[in-house]
């Protein structure tokens, strides 16, 4: 019988739980800004878990600024949630911390942002039509 779910998915969607929670209620850097766990992808042997998020600027921080500041943050305190994650999760080894910013949100907010665009254009092309052919 095959199963649902990996054991690996499990694991990272266990983590990413516990991470968003630790972030939020332990790290106390104000450079940090709103961290949200998009995904948790971890390797086949437990060894390593990458770790994608988003961050919202906040204040005078540009998109990029913020972007640099949380990963710098979220890599130095790598050891320290791992250390928590392991007290909340029963794993024989918890695997290594990797956070990479997740490219995906903003890729599709740009992809959105040009079908958006399209359309009003082609709705005005059409009104245009509308009105030369109705005289």
């Amino acid at each position: 019988m095959a199963r649902d779910f990996k054991r690996t998915d499990r694991v990272g969607d266990q983590i990413q739980r516990d991470l968003a929670s630790l972030i939020q209620r332990e790290i106390k850097d104000p450079r940090l800004g709103m961290v949200t766990i998009s995904h948790v992808k971890v390797s086949k042997d437990l060894g390593y878990a990458d770790v994608y998020f988003t961050v919202m600027a906040f204040g005078e921080l540009s998109e990029l600024d913020a972007i640099k500041n949380a990963s710098q943050i979220l890599n130095n305190a790598a050891g320290f949630l791992r250390t928590e994650l392991a007290r909340g999760i029963k794993l024989r080894v918890m695997p290594q911390l990797r956070f990479h910013f997740d490219e995906s949100v903003e890729r599709g907010r740009h992809l959105h942002g040009l079908i958006e665009k399209a359309w009003q254009q082609e709705a005005k092309r059409a009104d245009e039509d509308e009105d030369n052919h109705g005289n």
